[in-house]
């Protein structure tokens, strides 16, 4: 009975991180398909230039395929090392997203004003050379979000020394339509846009954070029962 609750519990282990391996091939490929065929949108701070989305999927998908082949040879070949290494970092990186939640809340005040004045400073870069993909990122996120600046239109108006805002902050695009009557443009901030936008969304976000949190803690109690039993079984054989 107990040898076959075992043989159930391999090929689980198994079959899940083939699907997590599976899951990280996906978000790299997803990751290298935009880094060499959306390459110029990139992020919108200018103190993170190398945080885009394509960046951060390829770092993501990277480190789920490593923890799923970890996690799925480990499982085939009972492996002790494999299986313990795929404990630890999964256990790792569970407590890296907690730590990360905790301070998210308790900070949350200093986050929000440091994100709007690097915000802010990335502004300046715009339509400067060597900034396409920054560029690219703010007319993306105002013509979606149909909102002009960071916390204000008048936002561009620093950055332009007039007053004037990009083409992608008008209500009807058109070339030039930036030189137009104020009365034209999107007025909501893009910062409040977006964080509305979140909040409408906190409840399917919410239950991604708890499905991805219950996967990662039945992939460590497998794991580590496999561990336990492999030690059980090199300790009965010596």
């Amino acid at each position: 009975m107990a040898e076959g609750c075992m043989m159930a519990l391999r090929y689980g282990m198994v079959f899940f991180n083939l699907l997590f391996w599976l899951g990280g091939c996906g978000i790299l490929g997803v990751g290298i398909w935009l880094s060499v065929t959306q390459g110029n949108f990139a992020t919108l701070s200018s103190s993170l230039p190398s945080l885009s989305a394509a960046n951060l999927l390829i770092a993501v998908g990277t480190i789920i395929m490593v923890i799923g082949c970890l996690g799925c040879v480990g499982a085939v070949k009972e492996s002790r090392p494999l299986l313990l290494a795929f404990f630890i970092l999964l256990l790792l990186i569970f407590f890296l997203e907690i730590l990360s939640i905790m301070l998210f809340f308790i900070y949350q005040d200093e986050i929000d004003h440091y994100a709007q004045r690097d915000l802010k400073k990335g502004l300046q870069l715009f339509g400067t050379e060597g900034n396409v993909g920054l560029t690219n990122a703010w007319m993306i996120v105002q013509t979606d979000f149909r909102c002009c600046g960071v916390t204000n239109h008048t936002d561009w108006f620093e950055v332009y020394n007039a007053t004037r805002v990009p083409d992608s902050c008008c209500l009807e695009y058109s070339d030039n339509c930036g030189l137009d009557n104020p009365g034209t443009w999107w007025t909501a901030p893009c910062y409040e846009r977006v964080k509305d936008w979140l909040n409408e969304n906190l409840v399917a976000l919410w239950i991604f954070a708890l499905c991805t949190a219950l996967t990662q803690i039945l992939g460590l109690v497998f794991s580590m029962t496999m561990f336990c039993q492999a030690v059980k079984v090199e300790t009965f054989y010596a």
